[in-house]
């Protein structure tokens, strides 16, 4: 593959309080759900077997967006593995996509009563997102086939609980800039709160509301500041054009849960410790620092010495991964099965 920011490094590096600062400090971690590409039509790509798929047969991906996002966030990359022979599954989570709860004053834009408006997406745990997709791995593998689990940011917490959970139906984990807690950072929490963390960007002044009284981290995404675009794009997509920005964030939804958060997601080493795994490192992400990246890896390879991560940098791309979509899309069609 012609790339020159993509190498490729077998294993891996070593490695509150109520008041809106002390609230968001524990949730640095808030534009995971970032959309790769804006695109269409993603939900299930049923590809047909053909050349394009090579030797390597036809399976299953089964992607998993991150926080404040939908299934969209695999449009590009989804669309492209069902055109090279393969199923693709992009989950919504609940309340997530075709389920999203929006403030009726995100709509109106009241952004007083934006600060104060109920979400039932308050509600949700790491408990729910696992069974969603636990769901769709169940429902993958009867189809026939490997199945292949990929996450983007808070979407690796997915891949640890379900891991855990049913890895004798996946055949390969890949998780692309995304949290994988461990012993020491059993949690998102704990992993946005770790040293390594807090090195991300945090929008202290974008958060709407107080977290602790709505059960949510608000963001409000449709801001005409220009302050608040400057900060949003740093985070995300800092190297991509103004256009390609704003396409990236009129996906995004306002609300995440704070209970999900805070949700233990530690891979067990008899369980998710057995199944192969891949790290796409991104090496500009401000949302996922490269140092925590580094961190949940050595980790990882710590509790299962035997069965480590391959790691694949990109040294020059930030959170929502490098603006062609193909480069990411090489590396999950070749992963081994």
């Amino acid at each position: 593959m012609a790339d020159n920011e993509h190498t490729e490094t077998s294993n891996s590096q070593s490695a509150g309080g109520t008041s809106r600062r002390q609230a968001l400090r524990r949730l640095t971690a808030v534009a995971g759900g970032v959309a790769v590409a804006a695109g269409v039509g993603v939900g299930v790509g049923a590809g047909t077997a053909s050349a394009a798929a090579g030797t390597r047969g036809t399976r299953t991906y089964v992607l998993v967006h991150g926080t404040h996002s939908a299934a969209t966030f695999w449009a590009a990359i989804g669309r492209e593995l069902a055109l090279r022979g393969h199923r693709v599954v992009a989950v919504d989570q609940p309340l997530h996509g075709t389920e999203k709860f929006i403030p009726v004053a995100y709509q109106a834009q009241d952004l007083r009563a934006l600060a104060v408006e109920a979400s039932p997406v308050a509600a949700l745990t790491v408990e729910d997102f696992e069974r969603r997709v636990a769901g769709a791995v169940w429902r993958a593998a009867r189809l026939g086939g490997p199945v292949v689990l990929v996450g983007h940011s808070m979407g690796g917490v997915s891949l640890n609980r379900v891991g855990n959970a049913v890895p004798g139906l996946i055949a390969h984990l890949c998780y692309m800039a995304a949290m994988c807690p461990s012993r020491s950072m059993p949690s998102l929490n704990d992993c946005a709160g770790s040293p390594e963390g807090q090195r991300a960007i945090t929008p202290w002044d974008q958060m709407i509301g107080d977290p602790e009284k709505l059960g949510v981290l608000r963001l409000n995404w449709r801001s005409g500041d220009p302050r608040d675009l400057a900060v949003f794009k740093e985070m995300v997509c800092a190297e991509y054009t103004d256009a390609a920005f704003l396409r990236v964030i009129e996906g995004m939804q306002t609300d995440e849960s704070m209970a999900a958060y805070a949700g233990r997601a530690i891979g067990r080493a008899d369980r998710w410790g057995r199944i192969p795994r891949t790290y796409l490192r991104f090496g500009k992400d401000r949302t996922v620092s490269p140092e925590l990246q580094d961190r949940m890896i050595a980790e990882a390879d710590d509790l299962t010495p035997d069965n480590r991560f391959t790691v694949h940098d990109f040294p020059g791309s930030g959170h929502c991964g490098p603006a062609d979509p193909t480069r990411v899309t090489d590396l999950l069609h070749a992963l081994p099965v």
